[in-house]
């Protein structure tokens, strides 16, 4: 891949590494406790302090407007950039200190004196219901900690229970877990004039620039953001954080560079967080197992600023998943606590939607005594597209063709009878589990559209493209495809993104966008340069257009030839752009799971794991291995190690880092890891591209659980309706009938 090679040997440039002269250093004082009235930040010690430059508190930040939401509530309540009377999540910032280096910085911070009145905290959405319910005060007056509610497709008829031959009824929970990128947050804000460059480690950029501009009363035009390399998003470097616009406000103050780096406690402890579900599904089924009905009510954690209080319904949206169901209703309700805001994390939404169904479909056949396989092949999608109850549009598909690829590389007949000997003559516990998954790739919209410019000048082609790479190869497939398009050679193209002075707009890398939407943009893009140049070299050459043809980069007719980039300086700049708009796609997948567990000690050994994904025509075959590999990791991560643990009042139990907070390494992937595609084309992309950087974190979590559940469902005393994730040995003893 282009540039891996800078990246690998340490050459990169992240915000970290940037040299810019007289840059300070900023650290913030974070509240120490989730929820209490804060009666006074004293900074007199502080400001004192060698080195120090500068010291702002809420007071010092008057007319800085509000944090923005990007995905929030209608009516959000205000989110000064430093908390002003009040703090409502550990770590929010309270006050920033600027000096020449950050161990003066930090010095500092230890000294500024905070007079806090501690308040009961919320942690969860049931204790922020139960508070309301009780009349509580809510976190802000005059508004309510039910920050958002919404139903998707109609409620289903009580006669549909009623005439149903089986109906499950699951309660689950999804952790909450922080994205973890190997970079955290990072910002330097470089005054110049009346302008301002700021460098961040971002998703987003021309979103940032807006917020920026927004909150200071600029035009969006004289803030100028620039993403060097990033190690990592997720989705969690999407918004303008309040830290950002705090950072900004010192550097025009003080005139100077000011940079934030933040550390691993901070992303920890104050960062915005993932997933975080209560939920509870019903599936109604006939005596055939003809699924009925699909019910989903959702209880989501959104934080104590409602930056994403829209996103869980996303999980409301894919309550159908890959099943042709009649009825299918969902409510979502999002609660505000006493937590750091929950945001996007690589699914957002999807995974909690897929776990939740496909837990409930393996609970079901468990009741019907039916081959779980069997039941979902009977229930597939069949015809496209498909309109689910909920609202959601499937472009395209054969899930039976990914179901059945899955279970060819699964095997399942093979573990049965190896799970059948051990039940007959002792040994481990082994079970076989299976989940389908539909997710939507592309956004939502207001975002389903991406711009793309391709340049020809002496020195090759250009192409600009709206999207920022946090770390996927953009480089190397956007510079092959342009190159492919043009029939030139991929080294002859430079692509450019990432940079607002330089794309003048865009709309980012998330929601598994990149290719589907900024490889669509360059693609026409491309193609319509070729057009330009021919109608130019016509003029030119007093022709015909269609006696001119474009040739590797060359326009030829006749005897005539002349380079593209020969033609641009002879005559005006050649460029195309092209703004390209869609329907979202709808990638797919299946995924199964063999495991055995050790009863005594309730750990789980994944023997193999497979992933049968369709992200219609890929446009890399390297690249896109690579995502599937890596949302895979972060699947396992969720399923068997990860979690942001709180304790009532909402702080998160990570005091040694990421000891606390177990992240998969390479030693916890499955030796027998078997990985495979299907390829339908997505009928309303250009290139028949779907989004492909989320599968595994939607279809490892469900496989894996339902694995662990078949194992342990025939044993004396085995509840597998108590697993939850992560499978750690403490939940999966308790699940065995040890106390827990």
């Amino acid at each position: 891949m282009r540039g891996d090679d800078r990246l690998t040997t340490g050459r990169g440039r992240y915000v970290a590494d940037l040299r810019v002269a007289g840059c300070l250093e900023a650290a913030f004082v974070r509240s120490p406790v989730p929820h209490a009235d804060l009666r006074g930040v004293d900074p007199t010690t502080a400001a004192r302090m060698p080195g120090v430059a500068l010291v702002l508190r809420a007071d010092d930040l008057a007319g800085v407007g509000d944090v923005p939401t990007m995905f929030g509530a209608e009516d959000a309540p205000p989110w000064p950039p430093l908390a002003r009377d009040r703090v409502r999540h550990e770590g929010e910032p309270v006050a920033l200190v600027v000096a020449d280096d950050r161990y003066r910085a930090e010095d500092a911070v230890a000294t500024v004196a905070l007079d806090l009145e501690p308040r009961p905290g919320r942690a969860t959405p049931s204790a922020a219901r139960q508070a309301r319910d009780r009349g509580d005060e809510p976190l802000y007056p005059g508004h309510d900690d039910l920050a958002l509610a919404k139903d998707f497709g109609p409620p289903v008829a009580e006669e549909t229970w009623r005439r149903a031959h089986t109906v499950v009824d699951v309660k689950l929970r999804q952790q909450l877990l922080a994205p973890t990128s190997l970079e955290a947050r990072a910002i330097l804000v470089e005054p110049d004039g009346e302008r301002l460059i700021v460098h961040c480690s971002h998703q987003f950029p021309h979103g940032l620039a807006t917020g920026i501009a927004g909150a200071f009363g600029l035009d969006v035009g004289i803030v100028r953001v620039v993403v060097p390399d990033a190690g990592g998003a997720f989705g969690s470097k999407s918004p303008t954080y309040p830290e950002y616009l705090a950072v900004v406000a010192a550097a025009r103050r003080l005139g100077r560079p000011v940079r934030w780096i933040e550390d691993r406690t901070e992303a920890l402890t104050a960062a915005s967080r993932g997933r975080g579900q209560d939920q509870r599904v019903r599936i109604a089924a006939d005596a055939d197992g003809r699924f009925l009905a699909i019910d989903l009510q959702v209880d989501a954690d959104v934080g104590a600023h409602p930056l994403g209080a829209a996103l869980p319904g996303q999980t409301g949206l894919a309550a159908s998943e890959a099943y042709a169901v009649p009825e299918v209703h969902a409510a979502v309700r999002s609660w505000s606590t006493t937590t750091t805001p929950t945001f996007a994390y690589r699914g957002a939404g999807r995974p909690e939607a897929a776990y939740a169904v496909e837990r409930a479909v393996d609970e079901l056949a468990a009741t019907l005594g039916a081959d779980p396989v069997e039941l979902r092949r009977r229930n597939l999608i069949r015809d496209f597209p498909y309109d689910t109850p909920t609202g959601r549009r499937y472009d395209s598909g054969d899930y039976a063709a990914c179901l059945d690829r899955c279970v060819e590389l699964l095997e399942p007949g093979r573990w049965r009878a190896e799970q059948a000997r051990r039940r007959d003559e002792g040994g481990w516990p082994l079970g076989v589990g299976i989940a389908c998954y539909v997710e939507r790739s592309g956004g939502e919209p207001g975002i389903l559209e991406e711009y793309g410019s391709v340049t020809a000048d002496d020195g090759g082609f250009t192409a600009r493209v709206g999207t920022s790479s946090t770390g996927q190869p953009h480089g190397t497939v956007f510079a092959a495809l342009v190159a492919d398009r043009l029939g030139v050679a991929a080294e002859d193209v430079v692509l450019v993104e990432g940079d607002t002075g330089e794309v003048p707009e865009g709309h980012g890398t998330f929601a598994s966008r990149s290719a589907q939407m900024g490889g669509a943009a360059l693609a026409e893009a491309a193609d319509a340069l070729i057009g330009t140049a021919r109608e130019r070299a016509a003029e030119v050459w007093a022709v015909a257009v269609d006696d001119v043809v474009w040739d590797k980069g060359t326009l030829r007719s006749g005897t005539s030839a002349m380079p593209a980039g020969e033609l641009a300086t002879e005559t005006e700049p050649l460029r195309a752009e092209h703004r390209f708009t869609s329907p979202p796609a709808f990638p797919y997948g299946s995924y199964g799971a063999v495991v055995e567990v050790d009863p005594e000690l309730g750990s789980v050994h994944l023997l193999r794991l497979v992933a049968v994904d369709d992200y219609g025509t890929v446009l890399d075959q390297t690249a896109v291995h690579g995502q599937t590999l890596g949302s895979i990791a972060q699947g396992l991560g969720q399923v068997l190690t990860e979690s942001v643990v709180l304790d009532d009042e909402g702080a998160a139990l990570l005091r040694d880092g990421l000891l606390d907070y177990l992240l998969p390494t390479a030693a916890e992937m499955p030796r027998d890891l078997r990985v495979d595609e299907t390829a339908v084309p997505a009928p309303d992309n250009p290139l028949g591209a779907k989004g492909a950087g989320e599968a595994g974190c939607i279809g490892v979590p469900p496989a894996v659980v339902n694995a662990v559940a078949d194992a342990i469902r025939s044993l004396p005393g085995a509840d597998p309706t108590r697993l939850r994730m992560p499978l750690t040995p403490a939940v999966v003893w308790a699940a065995l009938g040890g106390v827990g």
